[in-house]
């Protein structure tokens, strides 16, 4: 059987606030660490101790600061949600996470940190630019960090916003302020069709990590990122005890998987008869049902965005919607209501239009049917969540066919090299065996994080279903009902905090690298050299505002899936920077318009291939019809790889060697150790 606990009214708003509260003090603790930070700030130098905390990140410090801003929403929110999708196959498509802190220390850690104090670089581009003696190289790679780590935050925005809707849910705050965002925006293009409480909690998200994260730096990004790594260990662990206690054990949770058949999705728009006298919302957790013409039973849905119809109007914007198909689902989900079906939805009756068409076509271009859309790979069958290579709405062959289950195991592998974020934390710990420590502490870690995801959320395809058309929020979700059926619901508050410090934990990190690659590498190397402290801290507080603005404007209407979005912009940094960096640190020979068209080689390919990929989504191209993003099964970034070497190789061969002084700086010198 199915054990499908479902929550409505007072018992839930009661578990909502007493998770708030939870949560309210993990936030007061950020703010007083940032203050503590500031404090600290003040008596240093600002731009050492602003963007690199001094250099001096001890062996606990540097591990869960490496850790934390390694374990993204993409971690927390888009993993989970894929796991939740696809099911077991997941363990394959992230075990080479578990070696990539292995890679990336073992590859780069002392190399890097040795030539960036040698330097006394404060950045990735800075440290670039004094290896090659070149401006235009240390141009190339801000270009390449801002616009693309700018795309890396959209996902760490929408899963913060995500948590913080799920924890406010019923909270009379967030009800009245979504209805005032309602009548404010609602005649704005770009945020008519944005669900009014999502934006609020974007909103509030924004300001609380860029005031924290501008008034703290990097100091605080550390301080916040131990407590944080702490949360996220201890919260995975929490959840994994009481997923396997409530679902009745692993062997139970993969039998029932195993009779799973995956959903249908599609768009509904609901209907009343008469004008609403005010606005009436629908929840985006609500079941409902409608008669099954080809039998005597009932389909069953479950609505995945809230729905509302509007004061003076007679019907809502389309939402998404799943339907459930497994029998054994569907008895016991209708079960565990009181009344054995769904309450009603309003108080007044309510009708349905249903569309065919997936969560991104609007009801306008959408096909109203009946029937909604199955999956490709794993309509109809059982076993499809149990086995390779999962069920998938697109592809016919599956989620993780075996070339790109090989593919996306050295995916993770070799991306974390070439992450200027990994970078920067390389530059700053204190002495040699800091690394050696940490690669095996993080080694570790990730195994404890990673795989306990993989169980967690193979449960939640059990204890919630229906959530397959915004999968992204299953975890905080996820966290509610663990908290709420172990009748402990301030856990859930601890839980949520898990998820959206690895947020948070990513944002400040990435907002403080784009900020210092702008006015270290743009303003202070290449526009005013004598720039003052006091400019150079106002003109880095400005940065972080205006950054921040920009992704939270960009996060308004976020993809659908997180994890394609995190995939696309790591894979994309690593194609440009893994291969050439590997070269600028051990290749005598390597000069500077090798490193240019090595970063423009890798960057080459992997925009073409996505290109066609995006190309083929919007017009259908016959001839590209059943292209995935995935050339021969393996992923872009690997064909980056091969086109940033080859042509770094070509080109280096046929131009002129570096200056011979500026080579025996690097690689002949006596090599300051990091320990002095």
């Amino acid at each position: 059987m199915f054990s499908v606990p479902l929550l409505f009214g007072q018992d839930a708003i009661e578990g909502s606030s007493a998770a708030l509260v939870t949560f309210g003090l993990y936030s007061l603790a950020v703010f007083v660490i940032a203050w503590l930070s500031h404090k600290v700030l003040l008596k240093r130098k600002f731009m050492s101790e602003y963007f690199l905390g001094s250099r001096n990140l001890g062996l606990i410090a540097f591990t869960l600061t490496f850790g934390a801003t390694s374990a993204s929403a993409g971690s927390f929110a888009g993993f989970p949600a894929l796991i939740y999708t696809h099911g077991w196959v997941l363990a394959i498509w992230i075990s080479g996470y578990t070696v990539a802190v292995i890679v990336a220390m073992g590859l780069f850690g002392k190399r890097i940190n040795q030539i960036a104090r040698k330097t006394g670089a404060i950045t990735v581009p800075d440290m670039l630019r004094e290896r090659f003696q070149s401006p235009a190289v240390s141009m190339l790679a801000t270009l390449m960090i801002v616009t693309t780590v700018s795309v890396y935050l959209i996902p760490q925005f929408k899963i913060a916003s995500l948590i913080l809707v799920q924890l406010l849910e019923g909270n009379i705050v967030l009800v009245s302020s979504a209805a005032m965002m309602d009548s404010l925006t609602k005649d704005i293009g770009l945020l008519a069709s944005v669900e009014s409480e999502y934006f609020v909690c974007l909103l509030f998200f924004a300001v609380l990590v860029i005031a924290y994260t501008t008034f703290g730096g990097f100091r605080a990004v550390v301080w916040t990122d131990v407590m944080q790594g702490i949360v996220m260990f201890f919260g995975v662990l929490i959840m994994l005890v009481l997923a396997l206690w409530q679902v009745g054990g692993l062997n139970k949770a993969t039998e029932k998987m195993a009779l799973m058949i995956p959903p249908k999705i599609g768009q509904a728009v609901f209907v009343i008869e008469e004008p609403a006298a005010e606005d009436l919302r629908i929840s985006d957790n609500a079941w409902f049902t409608l008669p099954d013409e080809n039998s005597d039973h009932v389909r069953l849905f479950r609505a995945n965005k809230t729905a509302l119809i509007a004061e003076g109007t007679t019907e809502s914007k389309a939402v998404a919607i799943v339907e459930i198909i497994t029998p054994e689902e569907i008895e016991d989900i209708l079960a565990s209501f009181p009344a054995g079906k769904p309450k009603p939805l309003l108080n007044v009756p309510v009708d349905f239009r249903l569309y065919k068409d997936k969560v991104d076509v609007t009801a306008e271009d959408a096909e109203e049917s009946n029937e909604l859309t199955s999956y490709a790979y794993g309509a109809g069958k059982r076993n499809t969540y149990i086995s390779p290579p999962g069920p998938d709405l697109t592809d016919g062959a599956g989620f993780l066919p075996m070339i790109a289950g090989m593919s996306f195991f050295l995916f993770f592998a070799l991306n974390g090299p070439g992450q200027p974020a990994t970078m920067v934390r390389l530059m700053a710990f204190d002495k040699s065996k800091t690394v050696r420590g940490g690669i095996a502490m993080l080694s570790i870690y990730f195994a404890m994080i990673y795989f306990p995801l993989v169980i967690i959320f193979c449960c939640a395809r059990v204890l919630i279903p229906g959530a397959d058309a915004n999968a992204d929020r299953i975890m905080p979700l996820m966290s509610f009902h663990l908290s709420q059926t172990a009748g402990v619901p301030w856990l859930a508050g601890f839980l949520v905090a898990a998820p959206f410090a690895a947020a948070m934990s990513t944002v400040d990190s990435f907002m403080l690298m784009i900020s210092s690659s702008i006015v270290r590498d743009v303003y202070q190397k290449s526009i005013k050299p004598n720039a003052t402290q006091r400019e150079v801290k106002w003109l880095s507080y400005g940065c972080m505002l205006v950054i921040g603005t920009i992704v939270t404007v960009l996060s308004i209407n976020p993809p659908n899936v997180i994890q394609h979005v995190v995939v696309f912009a790591s894979g994309g940094l690593a194609a440009v920077f893994t291969v050439p960096t590997i070269l600028a640190m051990y290749w005598r020979r390597f000069n500077t318009p090798g490193m240019l068209c090595g970063m423009l080689g890798g960057l080459a390919p992997f925009t073409v291939l996505y290109s066609i990929k995006w190309i083929n989504d919007l017009y259908e191209v016959p001839l590209i019809k059943d292209y995935s993003v995935s050339l021969f099964g393996f992923h872009p970034m690997f064909w980056g790889f091969i086109g940033s070497g080859v042509v770094a190789y070509l080109v280096t061969m046929n131009t002129d060697p570096p200056p011979e002084k500026l080579v025996s700086k690097f690689f002949d010198a006596e090599e300051i150790e990091a320990e002095n």
